[in-house]
């Protein structure tokens, strides 16, 4: 998808997730990771550590894929093979997650 600006807008899965069951988790990242890149999606970043700046948001932990588009996101979601593992995702953990659509900023260069 293009923005109004002409720049390529990306996907971003982000999930607040609390992982409930190690062993299930294993599982399903072995399952869904392999879904996960035949459809694009690559790991930005996973939370070690989140420190409440604001609000009342209290996550327990921060995932963020990022899809070459945001149609790409939205298709992996909820793809069938993808949607086959959600049960064992839901099993492992609680969370929340949404899909973000956004630009790639450039980094800054150092001067």
């Amino acid at each position: 998808m293009i923005s109004g600006d002409g720049f390529d807008m990306r996907g971003y899965l982000v999930f607040d997730i609390e992982i409930t069951d190690a062993e299930a988790w294993a599982e399903y990242r072995r399952v869904a990771g392999p879904i996960m890149a035949a459809s694009g999606g690559k790991f930005l970043m996973s939370s070690q550590t989140v420190d409440v700046l604001e609000g009342d948001w209290h996550p327990a932990s921060l995932s963020v894929v990022e899809f070459p588009s945001y149609e790409a996101a939205r298709d992996f979601y909820h793809s069938p093979d993808y949607q086959g593992t959600v049960a064992l995702r839901q099993r492992a953990s609680r969370g929340k997650g949404v899909l973000v659509g956004g630009e790639a900023l450039p980094v800054a260069s150092e001067t």
